[in-house]
């Protein structure tokens, strides 16, 4: 029996230790389809125990029985297979860029039942009149996809408290101070999806969700820095498996590192900082396309194949920039791999080559290796991709709080 300030707690306990069997179970059958022996020879539980604990899985809709499962090699008739429920209650993820909407759902298994994407441009627009458009995205996606989603997790370009429920500020889109998960709920019961207004909802930096992303769906190390970019850069911190927020939350903003302290003033205020040589405005500025209006990675990369040299060497300038900035986080942190992810998937081609000199040349108090400089498989579509994928591990982690 626990205790907590001399009053005993043994019911609270036991709650407790079931909740946290049922997450265990749920664990083992998440990483394959196992018998209820298997789950019990795995996790240590008693096979009766194990039982209880399915048929409470399989009522909340995470588990379906799949049928007799693998031979085991033992004598006697195997066992059924318990896997996850493709149609139970998946993750529901929301995007909001500074050029485009999204909104996707996965299930449990992290396969994607749907995805919605909309070019629009959203800078300078109102939060109200953004959330509006969200929130049919999102109630499209939803009704597509089948039941329930279990939760709503929302990507933005900005910096975002460790609440998940207040923007402090997104210089791309122009906004402060939006109390982001409060105008969401308001714009979803608008389109007629009071339902989902009231799914349990967080939002957090899509430069975050991109690099757990790349963790949970993308084969990333345990240990590596995640760079991306749309209209700014961001990155992800992972060490030992978990995403590094520091002390409020706004850990990773790489794209604000100087590189040149004497450059150009920069939206934040500051002088010189990376976004002021690799984001989307120097990098258009540099090729001689400042001021095109539309998806400007795609175009960068079409002129780029076609041999277009003022792209290429734009793309090499910001290339070098990104190696000087990398090179410092890789020093302070020691990361096993740096991974560009979002737009800069797309343009890796151009940029890896000056990226590579860069760090190369500074990165010279531990070993460096070219291969250690990795793209993301999961590109663009990674801040999405993580929205959802952290509804469903959340699941993962405490089935019982559908139940409670």
């Amino acid at each position: 029996m626990r205790e907590t300030d001399g009053a005993p707690t043994g019911p609270a306990s036991q709650q407790g230790m079931r909740r946290a069997n049922l997450a265990l179970v749920l664990g083992v059958i998440a990483r394959a389809p196992r018998s209820r022996a298997e789950v019990a020879a795995g996790t240590g539980l008693t096979r009766a125990a194990v039982s209880s604990l399915a048929e409470e899985l399989i009522g909340a809709g995470l588990v379906v029985e799949e049928g007799p499962a693998a031979p085991s090699g033992k004598v006697g008739r195997p066992g059924t297979a318990l896997g996850l429920n493709p149609d139970g209650p998946g993750g529901l993820g929301a995007e909001i860029g500074v050029e485009h909407l999204g909104a996707c759902v996965v299930d449990l298994r992290g396969e994607v039942r749907a995805w919605h994407r909309q070019e629009i441009r959203n800078r300078g627009r109102s939060p109200a009149a953004v959330m509006a458009d969200l929130a049919e995205l999102v109630r499209r996606a939803a009704a597509e996809a089948g039941p329930r989603p279990a939760g709503l997790a929302l990507a933005v370009p900005g910096l975002v408290g460790i609440d998940g429920a207040l923007l402090q500020r997104a210089a791309n889109l122009d906004w402060e101070e939006v109390p982001l998960v409060a105008e969401l709920r308001l714009a979803l019961r608008a389109a007629g999806a009071g339902e989902l207004a009231e799914l349990p909802l967080r939002a957090d930096n899509e430069a975050n969700l991109g690099g757990l992303a790349e963790l949970w769906l993308g084969g990333g190390p345990p240990h590596f820095l995640h760079v991306s970019a749309e209209a700014g850069i961001g990155s992800a911190i992972v060490v030992e498996g978990r995403l590094l927020r520091g002390a409020r939350g706004f850990a990773g903003e790489l794209g604000h590192v100087p590189v040149h302290p004497d450059g150009p003033r920069c939206a934040c205020g500051a002088h010189g900082c990376l976004e002021q040589y690799a984001g989307e405005s120097a990098v258009l500025r540099a090729a001689g396309l400042e001021g095109i209006r539309g998806d400007w990675v795609a175009l960068l990369a079409e002129r780029a194949e076609a041999g277009d040299e003022e792209v290429r060497q734009a793309l090499a300038g910001a290339g070098a920039a990104l190696g000087i900035a990398s090179a410092g986080a890789v020093n302070l942190l020691d990361p096993a791999e740096v991974v560009l992810g979002g737009g800069y998937a797309q343009l890796a081609p151009w940029l890896l080559p000056a990226m590579r000199a860069e760090l190369a040349a500074r990165v010279t108090v531990r070993p460096w290796a070219d291969e250690r400089l990795t793209v993301s498989r999961l590109g663009r579509r990674g801040p999405l991709l993580g929205a959802a994928a952290g509804v469903v591990r959340s699941v993962l982690a405490d089935p019982g709080r559908l139940r409670a």
